[in-house]
């Protein structure tokens, strides 16, 4: 059915499926509603982890483990989950710290700080810590075995 295709398709179902559920989860944990999660960045699960790991495992199942396009596929994985846990975790930590200071700059010294780059509203959320990754992992695995059956 998918045909040559399955690990593009095993990877956008990935996707799709770590994307879905990340208002979940956060209702889950909050019993808050947030439904503008689904096509947000960060949060739990990763979904950028679990797109390379379906696509890397597909291309590993359907071109064999031992083949060159496996190899680009699965440091392309390993790529991407060092950035999302990492690189854009920490990038995400740095946007916190700033807008803590730049608050703390205007309480201490009374000055009003009314640049508009100051009022600029940017996502803390970037990347994710190992746990969202871990159950990206999961999910990619999960999906490309899955639409395994429906090549």
């Amino acid at each position: 059915m998918l045909g040559n295709m399955y690990p593009f398709w095993a990877a956008i179902t990935a996707n799709l499926v770590a994307q879905l559920l990340k208002p979940l989860v956060y209702y889950h944990n909050t019993k808050e509603w947030v439904p503008h999660l689904a096509v947000e960045s960060g949060g739990f699960p990763s979904s950028h982890t679990a797109t390379v790991v379906s696509l890397a495992l597909a291309v590993g199942i359907q071109e064999r483990f031992s083949s060159t396009v496996f190899a680009v596929a699965a440091m392309f994985a390993l790529v991407v989950i060092y950035d999302a846990a990492n690189v854009r975790y920490y990038a995400g930590q740095n946007i916190r710290i700033t807008q803590q200071l730049i608050r703390d700059i205007q309480i201490l010294t009374e000055a009003k700080l009314d640049d508009p780059i100051y009022m600029t509203r940017v996502k803390e959320v970037l990347g994710h810590k190992w746990m969202e990754v871990i159950a990206g992992v999961g999910i990619g695995l999960l999906i490309a075995a899955l639409t395994y059956f429906l090549r």
